[in-house]
């Protein structure tokens, strides 16, 4: 490389380096943030563990909710999702204070709200409540001022469930696999974010979208996330995760993979994503 010449990241922009960021003086209220993508299998749930770890790693108190009937999150970070309260217990009313769903994880800084599959039937019970789209809100606006990052797990689909995602959320985080077909379905998410937030949730932002799954030696990923950038520009995050086996054995071990594989390249790129986060404002 010339001396002068500057490095492009996969995005094609400049690889930038991003400081670490400063710690905090004090916390909350906290910023809620729907991992969202309605096509299954890019990533979702395992950008939302390790980007929570990797946040309370620099200081930020986290509280992940899981919810998407599967509990893969709950099972991804080794909580108990049985015989304990849930997030469908709060949705319902069965338990009033968040905080006796909350469950440590093995990562200082980093709580959960577990699901498991008693959510499936959450959206029959909930379709006659009035205001049914804001219940999840309520819910969380109990625990907001106990953390800074709030993360959503959504399930992958767009119906009541994510959608009263949206709606608690202050912005959106989407996971896109660098594959056409996950590709194809980003028009129809953005049409339902922007739907929510002309009906139900005005301050609803969308925070970035984050290429997963990337494989630079195959033109097809670069190809797609290309496209990407190009349909999206600046709202595409400079932080690219790659594939590695590693990502999939941190679940089996129920880990994230900053503390399975600190030293694998998935590990510093949500690092670096947290970074970028805060960098850019989303979060404090």
């Amino acid at each position: 490389m010339a001396k002068n010449q500057v490095e492009l990241g996969p995005t094609g922009r400049p690889d930038r380096v991003i400081p670490a960021p400063k710690k905090l003086d004090r916390h909350g209220p906290a910023r809620i943030i729907a991992m969202c993508n309605q096509k299954g299998g890019v990533g979702k749930t395992t950008s939302t563990i390790n980007l929570a770890a990797a946040l309370a790693r620099y200081g930020r108190r986290v509280l992940a909710v899981d919810f998407d009937p599967q509990g893969a999150l709950s099972a991804g970070l080794g909580v108990p999702a049985h015989d304990v309260p849930t997030i469908y217990d709060l949705m319902l009313g069965k338990v009033k204070d968040p905080r006796e769903a909350i469950q440590p994880t093995g990562s200082a800084g980093l709580d959960v709200i577990p699901a498991n599959i008693d959510l499936s039937a959450a959206e029959v019970h909930l379709v006659t409540e009035v205001a049914r789209e804001q219940i999840l809100a309520g819910v969380l606006r109990k625990a907001t001022d106990d953390y800074d990052v709030i993360l959503i797990d959504c399930q992958p689909s767009l119906g009541l469930l994510t959608v009263n995602a949206l709606t608690a959320s202050h912005g959106v985080l989407i996971p896109l696999a660098c594959e056409y077909f996950a590709l194809r379905g980003v028009a129809l998410l953005v049409e339902t974010i922007d739907k929510v937030r002309d009906r139900l949730n005005p301050a609803l932002e969308l925070d970035g979208i984050l290429a997963t799954m990337y494989d630079s030696r195959t033109l097809h990923a670069r190809e797609v996330l290309e496209r990407v950038v190009d349909t999206f520009g600046d709202k595409v995050f400079d932080t690219v995760i790659g594939r590695t086996v590693k990502l999939p054995d941190a679940q089996i071990a129920a880990k994230p993979i900053l503390d399975y594989a600190p030293t694998n390249a998935a590990s510093e790129a949500y690092l670096k994503l947290a970074r970028e986060l805060i960098q850019r404002g989303v979060v404090a």
